[in-house]
């Protein structure tokens, strides 16, 4: 006997061969095609086609013959996604402002920001799945690394918008970091020159065999307390937005890696009495803060995120003060 799988709101918009992909991923497409030929594929009880758009709340009839498909080994779909419906849903919760123009996620750590060769999941991809209405694009990045606050806009008018606030910094991030050190001066600014995962002190040095000129980057620090002997936690605002700029100004500049980083030593074990709470390799660098004006109305905004789980037990613990 037929089954009806509701549409829920996180798959709205999402075409019929799309869903019925992600909902049984080993299913053949001429299969599918097959079964909506003669009537055993069906929205709302009325006969399709297999590309129709489908609304939150549709009645979708399931023919019996295919529930197999949906425990075997899943396969990519047509457009060669390899997230799933679970994997929305999951992003979805990670929204903190949603409008016509924009949409603002607490991104995860561990989630790239990008797709890309060999990236099987990341918030372009996945956000265009969400919003299939609009037209997503990227204003600015996070390492997949790093978790907090990434903002999207949705349409060409607001990316361009957002484009030039990030560009200028006229739109501003704030970062939280626990340091594997002990930082002195306790405030100031770090202004000074990167280049490919190096860091110089003068723009005049050219990296060797590429003729390249190291960029500026600027960031300001402030240390808001320090525990355990040997970790400060300090807030970040970055004035350039170089690549991995506050972690190799962390490690190479301030002499203390981020905890969690494995690319530029923060990875190294803590103490024993840190270490029965950092259960995690997760980089503990968090976007927990950002301001920016409106594409549309105009209105400067503050968005603040909520810190991520894997970080609130070693906060609690070391009793760390939030801004």
């Amino acid at each position: 006997m037929a089954e009806f799988l509701t549409v829920s709101k996180t798959e709205e918009g999402t075409r019929l061969l799309r869903w019925f992909l992600r909902h049984f991923p080993a299913m053949p497409q001429r299969e599918f095609y097959k079964l909506c030929r003669g009537g055993q594929i069906r929205v709302n009880s009325k006969r399709v086609r297999g590309q129709e758009i489908l609304r939150g709340g549709d009645a979708v009839r399931i023919p019996p013959t295919i529930a197999n498909y949906a425990t075997e080994k899943p396969k990519r779909t047509e457009g060669g996604d390899a997230f799933n419906l679970a994997d929305l849903e999951a992003l979805r919760k990670c929204i903190v402002h949603n409008d016509d123009d924009i949409v603002v996620f607490n991104k995860p750590a561990g989630l790239a920001v990008q797709g890309g060769t060999g990236i099987r999941k990341s918030v372009d991809k996945m956000a265009a799945a969400l919003f299939p209405y609009d037209k997503i694009s990227l204003v600015h990045r996070l390492d997949r690394e790093t978790s907090g606050l990434l903002v999207v806009a949705k349409n060409h008018k607001a990316a361009q918008s957002l484009a030039e606030q990030f560009q200028t910094k006229n739109a501003h991030k704030d970062y939280l970091a626990l340091l594997y050190g002990d930082v002195n001066p306790e405030r100031g600014v770090i202004d000074n020159y990167m280049l490919k995962g190096q860091v110089f002190d003068s723009a005049g040095r050219l990296n060797q065999g590429t003729g390249q000129r190291p960029q500026r980057a600027i960031t300001e620090y402030n240390v808001l307390s320090k525990a355990a002997g040997c970790v400060s936690w300090v807030n970040f605002s970055p004035k350039t937005g170089r690549t991995h700029q506050l972690r190799l100004h962390s490690a190479m500049t301030l002499g203390a890696p981020i905890v969690g980083d494995a690319l530029y030593g923060g990875h190294k074990k803590i103490n024993d009495s840190l270490s029965v709470v950092l259960k995690t390799n997760n980089l503990f660098l968090f976007a927990y803060k950002l301001t920016f004006q409106h594409p549309s109305s105009g209105r400067m905004i503050t968005l603040r995120a909520t810190v991520p789980d894997f970080m609130l037990p070693v906060i609690k613990f070391l009793e760390l003060k939030m801004p």
